[in-house]
């Protein structure tokens, strides 16, 4: 579905991402686990139109999108979920959520915002009963819940999530691994970036690991689960 070939990229003067490589089948779980600092925000942002590559290519459905606007980059069905979740906190949980289908706002795509809608009401119940309560008043759990609600507004065959559980309660963790879990059983293409290293791999089908902005160790995300290096460095053993 995507491939990013030979990707190098640049904060200011800091290169933070060096000729990175990696490809995520349709249907697929992909996992992208390193330690802070390691590039793999940056390359979220890259394949998403909003960090400009230095040099390389990113191919989606074998398509060059690299150099597009990240509003087209939406429209082809790719959507970010932020690290941080950055909702608008001064507005309502239904209007953050209508936020993510920026796209489609005209008259013929009334009902399909309103079928996105409550699909993501099935999916997050928690916010229907929510809808009116400003965003930046709910909990850490609701506001990712939001954020990845948001995401889905714009109908993405491809959905990236960045951090999706940082500071979350264990409990919540959970749920939002199932979200994504059933996202996934869905149709939905996952590619996340995850401190949660062993529970990001056990629900993925490939994983790579970034270090100093390369990419150091990829392959089956079972098999990353059993790589000594992995474990040392990640997995706590």
């Amino acid at each position: 579905m995507i491939e990013v070939k030979g990707v190098s990229a640049f904060y200011g003067t800091l290169q933070s991402l060096k000729n990175v490589s990696i490809s995520v089948k349709k249907g697929d779980i992909v996992t992208i686990i390193g330690a802070n600092g390691s590039g793999k925000t940056t390359l979220l942002k890259v394949i998403s139109g909003l960090i400009a590559s230095y040099n390389g290519t990113i191919f989606y459905e074998e398509r060059a999108i690299s150099g597009l606007h990240p509003g087209e980059i939406v429209a082809l069905g790719i959507c970010l979920v932020p690290e941080g979740r950055q909702l608008f906190g001064h507005l309502s949980v239904l209007d953050n959520l209508k936020l993510g289908a920026y796209l489609y706002f005209d008259t013929k795509h009334k009902e399909e915002i309103k079928e996105n809608l409550e699909r993501v009401y099935m999916i997050f119940p928690r916010l229907k009963e929510r809808l009116k309560q400003l965003s930046g008043t709910l909990s850490g759990g609701e506001q990712q819940m939001l954020a990845i609600g948001r995401g889905l507004m714009s109908r993405p065959k491809l959905m990236m999530m960045d951090e999706p559980s940082m500071g979350l309660a264990p409990l919540v963790v959970k749920e939002i691994f199932r979200v994504v879990r059933e996202l996934h059983k869905n149709g939905v293409t996952i590619l996340l970036v995850e401190q949660n290293a062993r529970a990001a791999l056990k629900i993925s089908d490939f994983g790579y690991v970034l270090e100093t902005g390369e990419v150091v160790i990829q392959g089956n995300a079972k098999n990353l689960l059993e790589d000594e290096k992995v474990k040392h460095a990640y997995l706590g053993r």
